[in-house]
Formats: structure tokens, C-alpha cells, sequence
């Protein structure tokens, strides 16, 4: 059965999130409708994450299991096409192995955070960006940002009805930047627990406005307790930009050594 991988981008609010629900709208479904409509199958596609209500996307990526070997630029240009006129689009669409897996395939995740920090109020950027009026130091937050850079309890930043197993993630970088009225947050990891990334920019929105020193930061983060978390920043300015994955030869030998270490007695399986 043909395993196809998706680039998808999506604009986040009429959506409930990327997982479909019983309570409105989901990425998931409109792409799944989208592939009935094509070629007649009923399909589960994987995502490599579960964005929440109104977050963004500009390169989640998925993948789908297909009856019949179609051509991928087939398949992407039917597909864009039965998205409409949902804000939902098929950047790319490539045949991959078998054993490709949107989810556990990831090596790393990136998202940004965007803030239009300015006293007027938004009118293009409304529902895609964070409005702060107060004006803020992105140079005072990249450098409270640097706290939550490697492998830490990130208890403090994360939802209370978080589902992963443990609270400890290894962020591999987070930088804070301004491009004119921009103020834009970027932050790298294999994997994130549910609101961290809103939950720490909320949190550096206070370093930015001279509210909490750095060090404060640093006092939340070992607290490990998430009453010491800063506001979550809202979902608007919240984009999941990119996915990465290893080639298909690493891809192969770590599933071979995560089947060797699964069986009975340390034997492979197949």
C-alpha cells in the first residue's frame, strides 16, 4: 500500500485544532475529506502534531496510505482541490517507504511565535499575530529565553490536562527577535508538551515589558510548579513552520534497533 507524505498549510481559525473532533472543524478531517473525494477511500492520515484551536501551520506535515499507486502530483493537485474552500493547502505530496511515519519519524519540530507589538490595532495581521501595545524588549527576552534551552521539567510551562507521560523536553534552541513592528519568538525540539511554546512567550512577554528580570524566568522554570507560569500568550500568533526527519537509511535502522529491542530475548521481529 503506497504511503504518501504531506507538507500541509493551514490558516487555524475555523479550526478546532489539527486532530478531528466531534466539536467542530479539524485540519485532519477536511484533508481526509479531501481524499474520499478523490479516489473513494476512507483514510486516517497521521500528522506530526497535534496543533491546537486557531494555531497556524506552515509546514505540519502528514502522511497517508493509499489502495491504489497514485502519481504524487496527482494526488496534491486533486487534493488542493478538494480542500477548497477550507484555508487548507497541500504544499507537496512524495512517496515515501513504507515505515515513513509523520510522527515518530520526527527528529525535531520548529515553531514561531509572532507578537505585532505597536499601540494601533490590528487589522491584516488580526487573528494571525499576538497584539501587545507595551512596547518590548525582544533583546531582554531572547536572553530570558536562553533558560529554557536544554534538558529540563518544563512542569511550569506546560497545560495542566497535558497527556505526555513525563514533563521533561531538551529544547535545542529559542530565539527572540525584532523585525520592525514584529517581535518574533522561534523555538526548535523533538517534540513539545501541550501549551509550552504559548506558555513560555506569555511568560517572556513580561521580561519584554520590564515586568520579570531574566532571572525570574530561570525561578519558574525550577519551581516546576504551573502557578508559576506568566499569562499564555493566545493561539493567533502560534505557527508550526517546519518538521524535520532523518533520511530513509537512519529511518530504516531505527526502526530495525526499536524491533530488536522490542522482542522477546533482544530477537529481531518482523
Amino acid at each position: 500500500m503506497p504511503r504518501y507524505k504531506l507538507t500541509v498549510e493551514y490558516d487555524g481559525r475555523p479550526f478546532v485544532g489539527w486532530q478531528r473532533q466531534d466539536n467542530g472543524p479539524s485540519v485532519q478531517a477536511v484533508i481526509e475529506r479531501a481524499i474520499f473525494r478523490f479516489c473513494g477511500e476512507t483514510v486516517t492520515i497521521g500528522g506530526a502534531g497535534r496543533t491546537d484551536s486557531g494555531v497556524h501551520a506552515l509546514g505540519q506535515v502528514a502522511h497517508m496510505d493509499l489502495a491504489r499507486d497514485w502519481p504524487a502530483e496527482k494526488a496534491l493537485g486533486a487534493l488542493n482541490f478538494h480542500c477548497q474552500p477550507d484555508p487548507v493547502a497541500i504544499l507537496s505530496c512524495e512517496r515515501m517507504e513504507e515505515g515513513f511515519d509523520a510522527r515518530f519519524s520526527a527528529i525535531r519540530r520548529h515553531y514561531r511565535y509572532r507578537i505585532v507589538n505597536r499601540v494601533p490595532p490590528l487589522t491584516h495581521e488580526l487573528g494571525l499575530a499576538w497584539h501587545v501595545k507595551n512596547p518590548l524588549d525582544a533583546e531582554a527576552m531572547h536572553e530570558a529565553a536562553q533558560a529554557f534551552v536544554g534538558h529540563h521539567d518544563f512542569t511550569t510551562f506546560r497545560h495542566s490536562r497535558c497527556q505526555a507521560k513525563s514533563p521533561v523536553k531538551t529544547l535545542e534552541a529559542f530565539r527572540v527577535y525584532r523585525e520592525g513592528d514584529l517581535v518574533i519568538a522561534e523555538c526548535s525540539s523533538r517534540s513539545f508538551l501541550h501549551n509550552q511554546v504559548r506558555s513560555m512567550v506569555g511568560t517572556l512577554r513580561l521580561v519584554g515589558e520590564g515586568r520579570w528580570s531574566p532571572a525570574d524566568v530561570t525561578k519558574a522554570l525550577a519551581a516546576r510548579d504551573r502557578r508559576a507560569c506568566g499569562p499564555v500568550a493566545p493561539a493567533d500568533g502560534l505557527y508550526l513552520t517546519a518538521v524535520d526527519y532523518r533520511s530513509a537509511e537512519e529511518d530504516r535502522a531505527a526502526r530495525a534497533a526499536y524491533l530488536a529491542q522490542s522482542a522477546p530475548d533482544g530477537a529481531a521481529s518482523e
